[in-house]
């Protein structure tokens, strides 16, 4: 083992990044619906298909996830990253976000909560589990349906071409699009083909 090189050292913290910055919605399409930015966001278990978010409990979406019991996650684009930001920072207690930022609120196939239309992808989710951990609660939930916009859909080979919507991540502050990408799953161990000659 070499010696340790010199670093930064810093006090605990959350230097996990980047993260995808989604767009939570919650509520129902017939009352009260919100949108908010998350970007603590991640899948937890593939079979049942689960994912979560942290939330803090004075947000106002807080309130409508915990007594709805389900939201969606909506994946962002750069076309959308004013909203992104904008839902980030204001507070759907003073304002409809939905109308505001021009989303089109999109009636779910699983659960009460709005999709956002605009979104390439979107996970209906129900709450199966919440943890109070501190500054920020976890929400576990399972993954009800998955519904994509089918200008991404590569046709017969059922591919969706998520790139091309220009995803975007969050990164320690900044917001970045999806760069190039560097290879596919399983790259660094699959053989090359060896040419034959004619």
């Amino acid at each position: 083992m070499t010696d340790r090189p010199v670093r930064l050292l810093w006090k605990p913290g959350t230097m996990l990044y980047p993260v995808p910055a989604v767009l939570i919605s919650c509520g129902d399409m017939d009352g009260r619906m919100n949108l908010v930015t998350v970007a603590w966001t991640g899948t937890v278990c593939s079979d049942p298909p689960m994912c979560s978010i942290s939330l803090r409990p004075e947000r106002f979406s807080y309130s409508l996830i915990r007594e709805n019991k389900e939201f969606a996650v909506n994946l962002t684009t750069a076309a959308m990253a004013v909203a992104v930001d904008w839902c980030g920072v204001k507070s759907g207690r003073e304002v409809d976000k939905f109308k505001e930022m021009q989303l089109t609120p999109l009636r779910a196939s699983q659960i009460r909560a709005p999709l956002v239309a605009e979104s390439p992808i979107n996970l209906e989710c129900r709450v199966t589990e919440i943890r109070e951990l501190g500054s920020h609660h976890l929400f576990l939930a399972e993954i009800l349906a998955v519904q994509a916009d089918p200008a991404f859909h590569r046709g017969k080979t059922g591919y969706f071409d998520l790139a091309a919507a220009a995803p975007i991540c969050y990164c320690h502050g900044h917001y970045h699009r999806m760069g190039k990408q560097l290879g596919k799953f399983g790259f660094s161990v699959k053989k090359k083909r060896r040419r034959t000659r004619r």
